[in-house]
C-alpha cells in the first residue's frame, strides 16, 4: 500500500459524513492523515454547510497528528484512520485511529521538565472526548473534536 490518503482511489468514502483511509504506518503518513482531515472538514463545510471553525481545523489536524505519531512510533505495520460527523451531534467530528499495538496509551502526570511525551495530554486538552478500545488485534483510539465554539467562546466544552 502506498499511502491511501495520497492515492484517492483507495479511500473508502461512506457518503458525505464519513471517510476512512489505510496507511502503512510510516512517518510520511502523519502528513497524509492531516491532509485527509483537512479535506474532510473542507467538504463538510463547503458541500454540506456544516459549521467548522478555523480552530476546529487546527485542533482536528493536531489530534490526528498526535494519534498517528503514536501509531507510527509504537505499532509496527499498517494503521487506519476513520473520520466521521457525530451521528447524534453534528457539531463534532470523531477521529479514530486503529493500530496493531496491543498496549493502551496512558497519559503521564504533568511534568514541565519532561521533554517529549506530551502528545496524549495535548489530545485530551483539545478534545471533547477521548477513549481507547482494545480490538481483537491492536487498539482503536477515538477522539471527538468540537467543530464550533460554544456561546462562551470555549472549544470542546466537556
Amino acid at each position: 500500500m502506498d499511502g491511501a490518503a495520497r492515492n484517492r482511489d483507495q479511500l473508502l468514502d461512506d457518503g458525505p459524513m464519513r471517510v476512512s483511509a489505510a496507511f502503512d504506518g510510516v512517518p510520511g503518513d502523519i502528513a497524509r492523515a492531516r491532509e485527509l482531515v483537512r479535506d474532510f472538514l473542507t467538504r463538510l463545510r463547503s458541500a454540506h454547510g456544516v459549521t467548522v471553525t478555523e480552530r476546529a481545523f487546527g485542533s482536528a489536524q493536531l489530534v490526528v497528528s498526535e494519534l498517528m505519531t503514536n501509531a507510527c512510533k509504537y505499532a509496527s505495520g499498517p494503521c487506519l484512520v476513520d473520520l466521521g460527523l457525530d451521528a447524534e451531534r453534528a457539531d463534532r467530528v470523531h477521529i479514530a485511529v486503529w493500530d496493531s499495538a496491543p498496549v493502551l496509551p496512558v497519559a503521564k502526570a504533568a511534568d514541565p521538565g519532561r521533554v517529549g511525551q506530551h502528545g496524549l495530554e495535548i489530545v485530551m486538552a483539545v478534545c471533547h472526548s477521548y477513549e481507547v478500545h482494545r480490538e481483537p488485534v491492536g487498539k482503536r483510539t477515538i477522539a471527538s473534536v468540537a467543530l464550533a465554539e460554544d456561546p462562551h467562546g470555549t472549544p470542546g466544552v466537556r
